[in-house]
């Protein structure tokens, strides 16, 4: 079974996949709490190893208006606190290398946003914190590039890195996932995780906010999953339609239990 180098997750002893799993952005406090209960609950009773995923700060929006978040220390106390409070692993995105050393004191994972999964100082800085180090691809790059991110922060001396696949630009304003990513990123030995839903988004509309189709999340997780993944990766929300980033490609947070069930008997199958 493949170490996947993250503190605290639970149910390894499963061989199930890990789930990376929460809403887009913290929004206030109550929220992602609510989130992180019912992603929590579920995912005991599944025994489904389960990360909780929401960005601390969004920083790479179309609009000068769009929400941003709540502040960073504030929300940042918040990741903090669900950690303690769920026992479950967090995981926030970051942008500039001095984000690194401020974040690392309430997560257990950095996440290198696809747009900057080539910015030697900030991957150096992730490294330098000692967590592992999520490296989302870009979707400028091939699967076989990103062997080179990942060495830049094992040769820093940090070799918990995991890497994402979360779709290619197709056109000017759609994304494609092509499943071969999934093997040949494998090929580095480091877990890879599939970022369904926001594989799905449809960037760079003519109103400045992304569009997407959440109605194929379940077609991309089920290959995904069959292509045999070692993590997927899913925003939710309880209302996708009021959420404050990213509303148009999340999964509803009460379609979730339903959904991870159908991937666990996929996941069955193929390892028998």
């Amino acid at each position: 079974m493949m170490m996947y180098n993250i503190d605290n997750l639970k149910h390894l002893d499963t061989g199930n996949f890990f789930l990376l799993a929460g809403p887009c952005v913290i929004e206030n406090e109550e929220t992602p709490f609510k989130i992180a209960e019912y992603i929590s609950d579920i995912t005991n009773r599944l025994q489904i190893p389960f990360v909780f995923k929401a960005s601390y700060r969004k920083a790479n929006r179309s609009k000068l208006d769009s929400f941003t978040g709540i502040g960073d220390e504030e929300a940042l106390k918040i990741l903090g606190n669900i950690r303690k409070e769920f026992s479950v692993p967090v995981i926030t995105d970051i942008h500039k290398p001095d984000e690194a050393e401020l974040a690392a004191r309430y997560v257990d994972i950095l996440q290198i946003p696809a747009f900057l999964c080539r910015q030697t100082e900030l991957l150096v800085a992730a490294a330098e914190t000692g967590l592992t180090i999520n490296i989302k691809k870009g979707q400028f790059l091939s699967p076989h590039a990103m062997k080179f991110a990942a060495q830049k922060v094992i040769d820093s001396g940090n070799s918990r890195v995991l890497l994402t696949e979360r779709g290619t630009t197709f056109g000017y304003s759609d994304l494609v996932v092509d499943m071969r990513s999934i093997p040949i990123m494998q090929k580095t030995n480091l877990p890879v995780v599939l970022d369904i839903t926001h594989s799905l988004q449809q960037p760079n509309q003519t109103t400045g906010v992304s569009g997407g189709q959440p109605e194929m999340i379940e077609t991309i997780a089920r290959a995904g999953i069959a292509a045999g993944v070692d993590g997927i990766f899913i925003e939710t929300h309880p209302e996708p339609g009021e959420a404050l980033s990213d509303g148009t490609n999340m999964l509803q947070l009460n379609k979730l239990e339903t959904l991870l069930k159908k991937l666990l008997a996929i996941h069955q199958a193929v390892k028998s």
